[in-house]
């Protein structure tokens, strides 16, 4: 096994050393490779841009700008960058915070004076890092077509600020478009300008992004990409949405072009000093002391171990991704015109390919008798479980009972995952056991504690019927969001509107799970023995529905 190890090394820093003197010919060549296999010729397509110290060393654009029309796709085209947006919300905050006219440390009631905080202190920084614990309006579902109706600011406040809090501020993390949008208003009454006036005056006009602009769906903008989705019969045009409810959370428009041009004068501390973009890049500290990885508009993680600052976008038929790696300033941009063709892994290749990366391990063979060092059930701080096993001949990782990844080694005591940008470390104690695994991914790094809890069985225990007949009926997450169970044949099963059925497996008599994905449902009785509620949790996310029928 020593002998493998060390030929895999030697092999393993050849091949890094020949791809560090790799020349733009040859990059060019595998990243023409790669975007043309993802996005082809007569479908939707992409901008593409990647730099590297500085420079330019490939744009190329791929696809059609427009299907019906035929049009290809140009370096210059103007996309929705969505969620990109937040850094430049984030920024113009961080700006007036410089001017002295706001701490980040301010309740958001200083400028909002009647917003209903619910008894809670929600500060500035709590918005710029989700933070808040308000909920977000984005998530509720819509049953009127409220989204295809123009809002003031405003207006749009008040849809969402009396909705319950999901929890106390600066105690978790939960992606909240909310929180962005109300610090767009926030912005909005300090600087006595309309968020888009904002943006044209501090950002547009002084760093030349020519080609960007809130966004607007009567004014004529030149070189702007059609939007689409993809149904049952192929490519379809994208709904319409108006771009007045994504507001300060992702109504921008631009090009991969300025998208550089924004970067650059961001990191030039043109528009803020180093001491407060370093903030902005650092992962904040919730109030138990977890890092999380997410700054002010910008997320932390890592491309096959290189630290990265990035964010993605999706807004009605636009998907966007940027990263940086800071240690080999390497900038990736690449805007897509459909939601069906997600750029987030191959921006993240290219990324790897810049710096000499390979873009999957080589793997190496695991002695089988060691899989078992590996292998138990692990938990994370937010209460969650993983489970390693041995599913065939190889390790298998699987958050809850959700579907599982095999790992593959690459080194001793570290894993990748096949046709992924994950990394696995086990990490052992001074014994030599192993005692937690840190699970290493473009959207941070997270711990793992080993438990002494044996691994459950995947397929569930049975349940009288006259006990899962109790369960079914309606249930109401919010006014907007209920889902129903309904018993077939001893099985039990859920199913949201409009949503594919699905069937539930039970863990105990009154907890449930879904081999989808690792949402657990909880159901709770009364004194009287009646069925009252049922507790849902995903991931660090809880909620309780209330059954109604």
């Amino acid at each position: 096994m020593k002998n493998v190890v060390l030929i895999f090394v030697f092999s393993l820093l050849s091949s890094l050393i020949f791809s560090q003197q790799k020349g733009i010919p040859q990059l060019t060549s595998e990243f023409d490779k790669l975007l043309s296999e993802q996005f082809k010729s007569n479908e939707t397509g992409a901008s593409v841009l990647v730099t590297r110290k500085g420079q330019i060393i490939y744009q190329k654009a791929f696809g059609k700008a427009n299907l019906e029309l035929n049009v290809p796709m140009q370096v210059d085209n103007v996309f929705g960058i969505g969620s990109i947006t937040k850094q430049f919300t984030a920024i113009a905050i961080l700006q007036l915070m410089e001017q002295g006219k706001l701490k980040l440390t301010d309740e958001i009631t200083r400028f909002i004076p009647d917003y209903p905080a619910q008894g809670h202190k929600i500060t500035i920084e709590h918005l710029l890092t989700h933070t808040s614990g308000i909920q977000d309006y984005s998530s509720l579902q819509d049953t009127t077509g409220r989204g295809r109706i123009d809002f003031t600011p405003r207006e749009m406040v008040d849809y969402f600020k009396n909705r319950p809090m999901r929890f106390d501020p600066g105690t978790k993390y939960e992606y909240s478009n909310s929180g962005y949008f109300l610090l767009g208003y926030i912005i909005e009454i300090i600087s006595g300008r309309t968020y888009a006036k904002y943006l044209e005056d501090n950002f547009f006009k002084p760093i030349d992004m020519t080609h960007s602009l809130y966004s607007s769906d009567r004014r004529i903008v030149k070189n702007r990409v059609k939007d689409y989705t993809k149904g049952e019969n192929g490519f379809e045009n994208a709904d319409y949405a108006s771009v007045t409810q994504p507001y300060a959370a992702g109504s921008i428009l631009s090009t991969t072009g300025d998208l550089f041009k924004w970067h650059q004068a961001v990191l030039s501390h043109k528009l803020v000093t180093k001491q407060t973009l370093d903030r902005a890049f650092t992962g904040y500290k919730l109030a138990g002391g977890q890092q999380i990885a997410y700054g002010y508009g910008w997320r932390t993680g890592a491309v096959y171990e290189s630290p990265s600052i990035w964010h993605g976008g999706l807004i009605n038929g636009f998907m966007s991704m940027v990263i940086y790696l800071p240690k080999e300033d390497v900038f990736v941009a690449v805007f897509s015109n459909c939601v069906c063709n997600s750029p987030e892994i191959i921006t993240a290749r290219l990324a790897a390919l810049t710096v000499g990366k390979p873009l999957e391990y080589k793997e190496v063979p695991l002695v089988k008798s060691k899989q078992p060092e590996y292998t138990g059930v692990y938990e994370n701080q937010k209460g969650q479980v993983r489970i390693i096993s041995v599913v065939g001949d190889k390790l298998n990782s699987q958050v809850g009972r959700a579907p599982g990844f095999n790992l593959r080694a690459y080194q001793k005591d570290r894993f990748f995952i096949e046709q992924g940008l994950t990394t696995v470390a086990f990490l052992r104690n001074d014994r030599g056991e192993i005692e937690k695994l840190v699970v290493e991914t473009l959207r941070g790094n997270e711990v793992w504690n080993k438990t002494n809890k044996p691994i459950p069985s995947n397929e569930g225990i049975a349940v009288d019927e006259k006990l899962l007949e109790t369960y079914t009926g309606e249930y109401q997450v919010t006014p907007e969001f209920t889902f129903a169970i309904t018993r077939e044949q001893g099985r039990l099963f859920l199913q949201g509107a409009g949503q594919e059925r699905l069937e539930l497996f039970a863990e105990t008599e009154s907890k449930f799970f879904l081999k989808v994905n690792d949402t657990q449902v909880e159901f709770v009785k009364d004194g009287s023995g009646n069925v009252i509620k049922a507790i849902i949790k995903q991931g660090n996310r809880q909620a309780d529905a209330k059954k109604v029928k």
